[in-house]
């Protein structure tokens, strides 16, 4: 992949970077070697002596903001208030069917399962505990725009939460059930938004990442206006 990560920069400053990472890239490298993001952070350095590093981690398939910490008292920093919930983070999601209410609260404790051709999270009250806030922005009876707000931290918590209400992530192989093909195969997860309040007596760093190209249609499907 050819990539610009520079020009994918959404906030910057002395301690912190947010960029709008785009799907279809994995963060780490996986087992069988491949692109990953950590193959371009060099050129986010800036003229600092190190190049920034994951303050937190997103899927492969989900794109927009992605924290960095640019040092390694910053990245001690955001993980903390990572792993105290002290981020808000906003994502969009476009799910199959119409939700019946405008919005609500999952909260259903998550586990990793072990399966047959991979591992998967699943709805267990022996798990960890898992919420997500979520609101309904738009639909047009097949297809739903959700905004989602992750309360908790857990890998795959949105596409998980999402297919146990019964209204799973379009594009979602694991999760979904044979929804890839109403997306050309592209998983419709967005990470919208994200608000970190890292400096202290200063306005909450925040950034905002425009839907990618992949997600517009379904998003103007059901609703959602560029303009």
């Amino acid at each position: 992949m050819s990539l610009d990560l520079a020009a994918r920069v959404l906030y910057r400053d002395a301690a912190v970077l947010i960029i709008d990472k785009p799907a279809g890239l994995a963060v780490h490298e996986g087992p069988k070697g491949g692109d990953h993001l950590g193959l371009y952070l060099e050129s986010l350095r800036f003229g600092l002596g190190r190049a920034p590093e994951l303050a937190h981690r997103l899927d492969k398939d989900t794109s927009g903001c992605l924290v960095l910490g640019r040092h390694r008292k910053a990245l001690a920093r955001l993980g903390e208030m990572f792993a105290q919930g002290q981020v808000d983070k906003v994502y969009w999601a476009v799910v199959v069917g119409r939700p019946r209410q405008q919005g609500g609260t999952i909260d259903f404790a998550l586990k990793k399962r072990e399966r047959k051709f991979g591992w998967a999270m699943e709805v267990d009250r022996g798990g960890l505990a898992s919420v997500t806030e979520w609101s309904l922005l738009g639909s047009d009876g097949r297809l739903s725009w959700l905004e989602c707000r992750p309360l908790t931290g857990r890998t795959h918590q949105i596409r998980a939460h999402c297919a146990a209400i019964g209204h799973p992530l379009v594009g979602d192989f694991i999760y979904g059930r044979g929804t890839g093909t109403l997306a050309g195969e592209r998983l419709l997860l967005h990470s919208r938004a994200i608000t970190v309040p890292f400096h202290a007596g200063k306005p909450p760093i925040s950034a905002q990442a425009p839907p990618p190209e992949h997600m517009q249609a379904a998003l103007a499907v059901c609703g959602w206006n560029p303009a």
